[in-house]
């Protein structure tokens, strides 16, 4: 998840030992040694009285309070702390293990850990698959699947109905769909007159899916209805892993394509959809989170004069690393067969195909990564 997973402090059978008060925090020592401050203002923000009891949701005002609020008296107990206020006559009770896993310094403090994993070619021997029917079924099989494919950004389902819906049916089990101006489904067919270059036979370069989009598409579901022609195979590197190699490698490269964004547009006769995005976004934990790569539709580079050069050197090293043999798997895709995989992580593209010799024709859709997450962690509740 891109929210990462606390990989410190956390709720244990410790209790508060010691209370020191700060001018603007109090200092609490567990018996354990763990330590961690926490600051006035956000002990009343937090305060449980503060939140809604049905929906969760803030209800209590910060301006409701001066920055000078200050405990007028401090308690504890086995369980819980507590603390009267200089205003308001209002008294915060807190559990304290509550306290523990939401501490932010100290060494209680949480780092943030992705549960990302990244792979080369050999991941050709261990990419997850599931079964249409347990997934659509069970949701602990469902759950099984999604904690995969968000760690690897790539998985399989098997045996899919041979029909339009079921594509649709799968990703409505995660939530609902995401709309773009190819609509909520797609067809991946080669047609007379086409819009975008995967309507065509011709092989098709690794990218991103809409990277001229605001915000491109999540999680991208491709079924495969039919695969009957000669070539066609589906093309897909882990765009993380070769980041991880490019930012070790090549620092400066790495740098260059986390800050500084570059055009993409895509158009036809009722569009013309443009955005700004670096190639590399970073969260603010400095972990690579996603990759905007889409070289067909990358608009005219507007870079600053002094970094133009510099910029195309860095942006021909990572092309050069996509197309590397040593990060690349190869799938032929069967009638019935579905890939799923995380648009903004795993490059995916084609071989060319041979249309005189039979049919090759996919059918998709997105499921944004907000939603596969959500989806995710209200099946942890109850599986992991």
């Amino acid at each position: 998840m891109l929210d990462g997973t606390p990989t410190a402090g956390g709720a244990t059978d410790s209790r508060i030992a010691n209370i020191t008060q700060q001018p603007r925090s109090l200092n609490i020592e567990w018996d354990d040694g763990r330590h961690a401050s926490f600051h006035f203002l956000w002990l009343r923000d937090n305060c449980p009285s503060g939140f809604h009891a049905d929906t969760q949701e803030r209800t209590f005002d910060q301006l409701s309070v001066t920055a000078d609020i200050h405990p007028l008296a401090i308690d504890y107990d086995a369980d819980t702390l507590n603390i009267d206020w200089s205003e308001g006559e209002h008294r915060s009770t807190f559990c304290q293990q509550w306290l523990r896993s939401h501490a932010y310094s100290g060494n209680l403090r949480q780092r943030q850990s992705s549960t990302y994993q990244s792979w080369n070619n050999s991941f050709i021997n261990n990419i997850p698959e599931a079964d249409n029917g347990d997934i659509m079924q069970d949701d602990k099989a469902l759950f099984d699947w999604m904690t995969a494919l968000d760690r690897d950004g790539l998985a399989i389902v098997r045996n899919m109905p041979i029909t339009d819906e079921a594509v649709v049916d799968v990703a409505q089990r995660i939530d609902y769909l995401r709309r773009t101006n190819f609509g909520v489904t797609f067809n991946v067919i080669s047609v007379p007159n086409p819009i975008n270059l995967a309507y065509t036979s011709i092989a098709l370069p690794l990218h991103t899916d809409l990277a001229n989009q605001e915000v491109p598409p999540g999680y991208q579901f491709l079924h495969c209805l039919a695969n009957d022609s000669e070539g066609g195979a589906s093309v897909f590197v882990d765009g993380l892993r070769v980041l991880e190699d490019l930012r070790g490698e090549c620092p400066e490269d790495f740098r260059l394509l986390a800050e500084h964004a570059i055009p993409f547009r895509f158009h036809d006769e009722g569009h013309d959809i443009r955005q700004h995005h670096p190639v590399i976004n970073l969260n603010t934990f400095g972990e690579i989170v996603e990759i905007k790569y889409n070289a067909h539709l990358a608009d005219i580079f507007d870079l600053p004069e002094e970094i133009m050069h510099e910029y195309y050197l860095a942006y021909r090293n990572l092309m050069g690393r996509l197309r590397d043999p040593r990060y690349t798997i190869k799938l032929m895709l069967n009638g019935g067969d579905m890939v799923v995989f995380d648009n903004r992580r795993v490059m995916h593209g084609r071989d060319e195909f041979d249309p005189s010799t039979g049919t090759r024709h996919l059918r998709g859709c997105y499921v944004d990564r907000s939603e596969f997450q959500s989806r995710l962690r209200v099946l942890g509740q109850k599986y992991a």
